[in-house]
């Protein structure tokens, strides 16, 4: 994929906006992504975390690609919000938890498996603006340390 340049809330630009262009994150290791992730979410740019935990769910194997990909779908679902889309972020948010699961009564590498889905299917429920329901999301291992 060729990287262009977005807006602060993963939206394209024209090439020619003069804005940025990020480069595709690459894979990382999970605590590395969860970190990243992290800070990100804390940034408010929930449709780059999304790309860090997207990177690592498609370089993923097995049973575990799903968590990352559960939790790729709940950034996205932050964004739509973010973007003004209820419908959309309902949508993400059920279905991350949905995804999500296999691993109730989990927390693998730390992740509130269980805190998570209720925060997603509350947030879907009962839509917040997305200030308060990134706000409201329980927080993934790494977060508040600085990057």
């Amino acid at each position: 994929m060729t990287p262009r340049p977005r807006d602060e809330l993963g939206r394209p630009l024209p090439r020619d906006s003069g804005a940025p262009v990020e480069p595709d994150p690459q894979a990382l290791p999970p605590d590395q992504t969860l970190r990243e992730a992290a800070t990100l979410l804390e940034q408010g740019r929930a449709f780059r975390a999304h790309e860090v935990l997207e990177a690592t769910w498609k370089a993923t194997q097995g049973e575990e690609r799903e968590l990352w990909r559960a939790l790729a779908q709940l950034a996205v679902g932050i964004t739509h919000a973010q973007r003004g889309n209820a419908r959309g972020s309902a949508t993400l948010l059920r279905r991350g938890a949905a995804n999500l699961s296999p691993w109730e009564q989990q927390q693998p590498y730390g992740v509130p498996v269980d805190a998570l889905r209720a925060w997603a299917v509350g947030g879907a429920e009962r839509p917040l603006p997305a200030e308060r329901l990134l706000a409201a999301m329980p927080l993934l291992p790494g977060a508040g340390s600085g990057g």
